[in-house]
C-alpha cells in the first residue's frame, strides 16, 4: 500500500464512520472531506470542485425542477379525478397510488414522483377513514422500484452511467437499465399489493406545519366568466369538482342580489361566488372550473400576465397595531396603493358570509394575499401583516397546464433518439419550462434538494482520489482473494448484498461512488463482464428497503405515516430479499456475466 492510498483509505474511513455517527449533516461531512482531501494532497486543488461540474449534478437538478412543474400542473389530478371516488379500501388504495408512483417514478425523478402523489394519499384517507400509513412507505417504495427502470429515476443509476463512463469511456444509456429495472420493479409491486399488510395499524402521522395553524376555512371571491361551462350547471356540480371539499356560501347576482344557494341551484355567467375551503382545495376547483379570483390584481394577479418571476403568494395575519384593522378591504384600496391583492380571508370563530371587499378587518384575520411587487415584504412589515410560517400556497397561481409533460415527454423522446445527451436534455427541459412561465425562478430554486447537490460535488472528487490512487484496485486484489473459488453468481450476490446493506448507513451516492470502481476492478480480476457488476451495484444501491435514512424517499414519508425505524424491516427485509433472489438470475440473463 503506498502513501497516497493509505491517505485516501483513511480519508475514506473517516467520512464513513462520520456518516455512520449521524450527528453532523451528511452534506457537511462530504465538503469537509474534500477540504481534508486538498489540504493533504489526495485531491489535486485543480481537481477539487470538478464535481460541481458533473453531468450528474446537472441531471439530478434538472430533474427536480422537472417533478415540481409536473406536480404543480395539475395533469396528475386530471388523471386520477375519474379513479379517485373508487379508492374507498385499503386492499384497493395500496395498488393503485403504489403503481401510480411507481410508473411516474420511471420517467421522473423518484423523490419527485412520490411528493406530487403524497398529497392525494393524504386526501384520500381523510376521506375514506382509512390509515394513511398503510399507503405511504408502499408508495416510497414503488418509488424506488419504479426508479430503477430508467437512468433519471434514481441518482444511484446516473452514477452507476458515470462510473462506467469513467472506467470504459461510454456511460449506460438512457433505457440500459429497462429489462432488470422492470421486471424487479413488476415483482416488487406485486408484492407490495398484499405486503403492505405486515404494517402496524396504529401509527398516526406525526403532527406538522399544516396542523399547527389550525385555520378556520377560508373564504374566496370568485367571478364565473362569460362563456365559462358553470354557466347554467347547479351548485351541487360545481362543488363536485373539489370532491365536495369547496362550498358554494353565496352567490352574488347583479351586483347587489345576494343568495344562498341550495345543491340544485343554477349558476349563470357574471354570478360571484364566495366559497369557503382550504387553498389547496380553493385552488384546485378554481382551475377546474376556469373561475376568476374576484380579489386579485388585474393582470398580473388575477390571470398571471406581467407579473414575472416576482410573483408570490403568502398567509399573513392582521395584527392589532395594524393599519387595516377596522377597515373594509375596499376602504384600504390595497390593489391600488400598494399592488397587494387579497384572495382569500380566514375569521377564527366566524363564517364570512359576505362580499370580500365589504369584509371589515379584525387583529387575528389571516389574509391570503399575492403581490407581483419586489417591496411585498416591506410592504406587509409597514401594515403590520405578520407572515405566516411558511406553507405551499398555489391559489391564485394558475400554473395547471399539459406544457411540463409534454416537455419532458419531447426531452425523453430526444434521450431515447440519442440526440442530445440526457444531461443537455434534461437541462433545456427544465430551462424552457422556465422560459414558458410555468414556474418561477424562486420555485425552481426551491425545488431543487441543494444539500444532495452539494454531497455529490464534494464526493466525486474523493472517489476519484481513490481510484487515481490505485486504490481500488488494491481493495479489488484483496476482495479477489477472498471469494477465490467461488461460483461468479455467488461473487455477484455478494456484491448485490453488500451494496443492498451499506447503501442504508452510508447513503446511495457515496454507496455507489466507492462500490462501483472496486465492482469494476474485480470483475476484471476475474474475467468477469464489468457491467453485470456494475448493474448489481446499481440495483443494490436504489433497493434502500430497510431504514427511513438511507434514501430521501424512505425519509419524506416518515413523518406523515407516523412510522417508526423499525417499521420500514417489517415490510423491506421481505422485499429486499425477493430482489436479491429475483435479480441475480434476471442480472446474468440480460448481462451475461461471462464475457
Amino acid at each position: 500500500m503506498t502513501w497516497d492510498q493509505g491517505l485516501s483509505f483513511g480519508l475514506i474511513g473517516c467520512t464513513v464512520t462520520a456518516f455512520l455517527w449521524g450527528r453532523i449533516a451528511y452534506d457537511l461531512i462530504a465538503m469537509s472531506a474534500l477540504l481534508v482531501g486538498v489540504l493533504i494532497g489526495v485531491v489535486p486543488a485543480a481537481r477539487a470542485f470538478e464535481g460541481f461540474s458533473d453531468d450528474v449534478v446537472v441531471i439530478i437538478a434538472a430533474a427536480l425542477v422537472i417533478s415540481t412543474a409536473i406536480g404543480r400542473s395539475g395533469l396528475i389530478e386530471a388523471i386520477m379525478r375519474p379513479v379517485m371516488p373508487k379508492l374507498r379500501t385499503t386492499s384497493v388504495q395500496v395498488p393503485v397510488m403504489a403503481g401510480c408512483v411507481l410508473l411516474l417514478s420511471m420517467i421522473t425523478k423518484n423523490v419527485g414522483a412520490l411528493a406530487i402523489f403524497m398529497p392525494v394519499a393524504l386526501q384520500l384517507s381523510r376521506r375514506t377513514g382509512t390509515s394513511v400509513s398503510a399507503m405511504l412507505m408502499p408508495m416510497a417504495f414503488a418509488s424506488l422500484l419504479g426508479g430503477l427502470v430508467t437512468l433519471v429515476g434514481t441518482s444511484p443509476n446516473i452514477l452507476v452511467a458515470k462510473v462506467r463512463a469513467d472506467t470504459s469511456g461510454a456511460p449506460f444509456g438512457m433505457f440500459d437499465y429497462t429489462p432488470v429495472g422492470l421486471s424487479i420493479a413488476v415483482a416488487g409491486f406485486l408484492f407490495l399489493t398484499v405486503g403492505w399488510r405486515l404494517l402496524p395499524r396504529n401509527r398516526h402521522a406525526a403532527s406538522t406545519m399544516e396542523a399547527a395553524f389550525n385555520l378556520e376555512d377560508y373564504t374566496a371571491e370568485v367571478r364565473v366568466p362569460p362563456g365559462s361551462a358553470m354557466a347554467g350547471r347547479t351548485v351541487r356540480q360545481m362543488e363536485a369538482l373539489s370532491e365536495d371539499d369547496v362550498k358554494v356560501a353565496l352567490v352574488v347576482r347583479e351586483r347587489f342580489r345576494r343568495f344562498l344557494p341550495t345543491p340544485d341551484w343554477v349558476l349563470r355567467e357574471d354570478d360571484v361566488l364566495l366559497l369557503r375551503g382550504e387553498p389547496s382545495d380553493l385552488e384546485r376547483l378554481v382551475a377546474r372550473a376556469h373561475l376568476v379570483l374576484t380579489g386579485s390584481l388585474a393582470g398580473a394577479v388575477a390571470g398571471g400576465e406581467g407579473g414575472g418571476d416576482t410573483v408570490s403568494v403568502v398567509e399573513g395575519v392582521v395584527t392589532a397595531a395594524s393599519p387595516l384593522a377596522g377597515q373594509t378591504l375596499a376602504h384600504a384600496r390595497l390593489e391600488e396603493r400598494f399592488a397587494l391583492g387579497v384572495l382569500a380571508v380566514s375569521r377564527s370563530g366566524t363564517r364570512i358570509a359576505q362580499r370580500l371587499g365589504t369584509v371589515r378587518l379584525i387583529p387575528g384575520d389571516v389574509l391570503v394575499i399575492r403581490s407581483a411587487s419586489p417591496r411585498m415584504p416591506e410592504v406587509l412589515g409597514d401594515l403590520h401583516i405578520l407572515p405566516l410560517a411558511e406553507r405551499a400556497i398555489a391559489l391564485g397561481r394558475n400554473n395547471r397546464s399539459l406544457l411540463p409533460g409534454l416537455v419532458l415527454l419531447a426531452a425523453m423522446g430526444l434521450v431515447a433518439t440519442h440526440a442530445l445527451p440526457v444531461s443537455v436534455a434534461f437541462f433545456g427541459a427544465a430551462v424552457v419550462l422556465l422560459l414558458l412561465r410555468v414556474m418561477t425562478m424562486q420555485d425552481a430554486y426551491a425545488a431543487v434538494e441543494w444539500h444532495v447537490l452539494f454531497l455529490l460535488g464534494a464526493l466525486i472528487p474523493i472517489s476519484h482520489a481513490v481510484r487515481d490512487s490505485g486504490g481500488t484496485e488494491l481493495l479489488a486484489g484483496w476482495m479477489t482473494e477472498a471469494v477465490q473459488g467461488y461460483p461468479p453468481l455467488m461473487v455477484l450476490a455478494m456484491v448485490l448484498t453488500l451494496t443492498m446493506v451499506i447503501t442504508p448507513f452510508l447513503h446511495n451516492a457515496p454507496t455507489v461512488l466507492i462500490m462501483g470502481p472496486i465492482a469494476v476492478a474485480l470483475a476484471g480480476r476475474l474475467g468477469l463482464n464489468a457491467d453485470t457488476f456494475l448493474m448489481a451495484v446499481a440495483l443494490g444501491a436504489g433497493c434502500d428497503f430497510l431504514t427511513p435514512i438511507g434514501h430521501q424517499c424512505n425519509t419524506l414519508v416518515m413523518g406523515p405515516g407516523g412510522y417508526r425505524f423499525g417499521d420500514y424491516a417489517r415490510l423491506g427485509a421481505p422485499l429486499s430479499l425477493l430482489v436479491i433472489v429475483a435479480g441475480i438470475p434476471l442480472l446474468t440473463f440480460f448481462w451475461p456475466i461471462v464475457r
